[in-house]
């Protein structure tokens, strides 16, 4: 791999500085020095402390709330730009706004295109994600996206857990094609949960499609929220005489009680990666939830990218 063709610079924002470091330490680069100066009003202001004209600049921040995150990356971007970068990569491990593709109801607006826009105008050049909620925002984009999956990291996990009666599931009929990925992949069954909802993270009611007695029952899902959806599904899948219930979500927001709910339900454990950071707060009120690293991954990619080469081998399946 000839890593000497493209000069680059790993920066990371003010929400993922650990992902950023440990990313870069993977590379084997050095963090660059950013410095974000905050003003009396609250308004702030990133600059970069070190050159970057003419280098190939990665930006890595994910854009969960507050919205300041995705507000931090879209003026690293645009001072990346000004500062005459060659190129400049917004390495976003989550989307935030991703839940927003669509109009599922009159007089809303699709947020995941607002996004693509504002990043699009700043003057990003090439952008890097991980289990967007929708597969179809990579259209939103006028400019290259590489859509990294978890995979990547959950399918050794998965094999070195070596569960005898493995069966995928899906908490949801929106993540079913997550789970037959997995299911064609392990050779094994599948499950799906219908649930029905009046309001947003509101379940009225919810059954569950497919044989789970005496299944190791892994739920799949790209990310967990306030985790009512998911404890729900591995609470009734218990009822129905799965052996084990256990869950890889990608995305950890744990909003609200999410954790305690984790606690209490029947979950194995939740296992997820490191594309949120996640309150040790949060993380003193369950023993449940596991974090793997996706730093490994996004180093690879870029060094792949940095080298003009496919990133495809780099996808257990997408």
């Amino acid at each position: 791999m000839n890593l000497t063709s493209d000069p680059i610079m790993i920066f990371g924002g003010t929400a993922s500085k650990h992902l950023a470091e440990q990313i870069a330490a993977c590379i084997g680069e050095p963090l660059g020095k950013v410095v974000l100066n905050r003003f009396s009003d609250g308004e702030f202001q990133p600059s970069f402390e070190q050159t970057v004209r003419g280098r190939v600049v990665y930006i890595v921040q994910s854009t969960f709330p507050p919205a300041d995150n995705l507000f931090e990356l879209l003026l690293m971007v645009d001072a990346a730009k000004r500062a005459s970068a060659k190129r400049i990569v917004a390495v976003m491990p989550y989307f935030g706004f991703a839940r927003q593709d669509r109009k599922d109801k009159p007089r809303v607006s699709i947020g995941a295109k607002l996004v693509a826009n504002m990043l699009s105008t700043a003057g990003v050049d090439w952008i890097m994600t991980m289990d967007l909620h929708a597969d179809q925002i990579q259209g939103f984009f006028e400019v290259p996206v590489d859509h990294l999956y978890a995979s990547d990291i959950f399918v050794p996990y998965l094999k070195q857990l070596n569960l005898p009666e493995l069966l995928m599931a899906a908490p949801d009929t929106g993540g079913t094609k997550r789970a037959n990925a997995y299911s064609k992949y392990f050779g094994v069954d599948m499950a799906i949960c219908y649930k029905q909802r009046k309001v947003a993270n509101q379940i009225e009611r919810m059954t569950v499609i497919g044989d789970v007695k005496g299944k190791d029952v892994v739920l799949l899902d790209d990310l967990v929220d306030t985790a009512g959806t998911l404890t729900k599904a591995a609470d009734m899948m218990t009822d129905l005489g799965a052996r084990s219930v256990r869950a890889l979500c990608t995305h950890a927001i744990l909003s609200g009680d999410a954790c305690e709910r984790v606690e209490r339900s029947s979950l194995v454990e939740l296992v997820v990666a490191d594309t949120i950071p996640i309150d040790p707060a949060k993380l003193a009120r369950t023993n449940k939830v596991k974090q793997l690293s996706v730093a490994p991954l996004f180093a690879r990619v870029i060094q792949s990218e940095r080298a003009h080469e496919s990133i495809s081998s780099h996808f257990i399946f997408a």
